[in-house]
Parts: C-alpha cells; sequence; structure tokens
C-alpha cells in the first residue's frame, strides 16, 4: 500500500481519496475505520442474546476454554473474536494487555499490588482479582507511570 499526503494552504477541508484496482474486503475496513461510522462497541453474546458493549463498560476481556469473555460490572459475555481482534478493537480505548490471556481496561483498575516480586495483582472495580505476567510486568509500569 502506497501512502501519499499533499499539503495544500488553499484546502479547507481534509479529503482522502482512495485510488484502488477494486473494492476488497480491506479497502471496505480501511473506509469504514478511517469515517468513524463503525461500530462503538463490541458485540457479545449471552443467554438471552446479542448485546452491543460499549468499551466503557468492559472491565476485562480474557480467553478460557477456546473461547473469549468479555466482563462488565453486571454480567459474562462471549465474543466471537479472538482476543487479539478484541484488542485491536479496544485499542487506543483504555485497554492493556497483562498476559497472554486477559486483557484489562486500566480505568475499571482499583488497586495495584506491587509487593509479590516480579509480578502485580490488581483488584477491578468488580471484585476481580488479576496478575500481570512477568512478560507485561514493564508495560503496566510504563503506563502507570512507574
Amino acid at each position: 500500500m502506497k501512502i501519499e499526503v499533499k499539503i495544500d494552504e488553499s484546502c479547507s477541508e481534509t479529503k482522502l481519496i482512495i485510488v484502488t484496482e477494486k473494492m476488497t474486503e480491506d479497502v471496505a475496513a480501511l473506509m469504514q475505520r478511517l469515517s468513524g461510522d463503525g461500530l462503538h462497541g463490541i458485540v457479545a453474546f449471552d443467554e438471552r442474546g446479542t448485546t452491543l458493549l460499549p468499551p466503557s463498560d468492559i472491565v476485562r476481556v480474557y480467553a478460557s476454554g477456546g473461547k473469549v469473555f468479555a466482563v462488565t460490572d453486571k454480567q459474562e459475555y462471549v465474543l466471537r473474536l479472538r482476543l487479539y481482534e478484541a484488542e485491536e478493537k479496544l485499542n487506543g480505548k483504555g485497554f492493556v494487555r497483562i498476559s497472554n490471556s486477559e486483557i484489562i481496561n486500566i480505568k475499571k483498575a482499583r488497586r495495584f499490588d506491587l509487593s509479590t516480586v516480579g509480578t502485580i495483582c490488581l483488584s477491578l472495580v468488580n471484585g476481580d482479582i488479576c496478575f500481570v505476567s512477568r512478560r507485561y510486568v514493564s508495560k503496566i509500569k510504563k503506563t502507570l507511570g512507574i
């Protein structure tokens, strides 16, 4: 993919032009992402049906038993995404990976216990306790400014 930027001081509004041989899923996804018209949430499933979860409601997302779950203050939902796909959708919305199988909303963390050597114990607003794996400790510390 080639990217070209032209600076024109007489231009009053930014305009994006995509030149392509044919319309593909990648081009459509790029257009949707750039236009901001995409869903502002993650589609989740529970026993009652389908729900659109706003990222601000999600406390953590984790993988277990071959499934991916999203946890809110009130309940747990099943996602039809892989963990890395959920991480991409939540990127830039206050979510950070704490292990190979878990992503948390850093805004929903209540307490960070640094007393255990080599790891961090997190208490979340819904009462869940999570542990940051050693691989991600430095990333969390950097995010927190420690």
